[in-house]
């Protein structure tokens, strides 16, 4: 009867030898497993930045619209060149506040 290759013939070697098998079969599929919640969530992130990055082109193209529009609707009021040179320095300022709030919020 012995050497039939039941796991009780094969004695606690071959039990080591089973318990050593199915330890790689789990690691192996925890693995497989991790990978796989990994890709979904890059591919979730590599999603959402996509739509924020359109997003972004949309919102600056609408911006630039309403720059354009401020100095059409001005122009006719103060000229052309000043128009552009109120709105552009206005926006220019704006833009300096914002930078010098979001430095400060970095300093903290």
């Amino acid at each position: 009867m012995e050497g039939d290759g039941t796991p009780a013939d094969d004695g606690i070697a071959g039990l080591i030898g089973q318990f050593v098998d199915d330890a790689r079969e789990v690691a192996d599929a925890e693995i497989g497993l991790i990978k796989a919640r990994v890709g979904s969530g890059v591919a979730r992130f590599r999603d959402a930045a996509l739509l924020f990055a359109v997003a972004a082109v949309l919102a600056l193209a609408a911006l630039i619209a309403l720059l354009v529009g401020l100095i059409a609707a001005l122009a006719p009021h103060v000229g052309a060149a000043l128009a552009t040179v109120i709105v552009c320095g206005t926006s220019l300022l704006i833009a300096a506040i914002l930078v010098l709030i979001g430095t400060g919020k970095l300093r903290r």
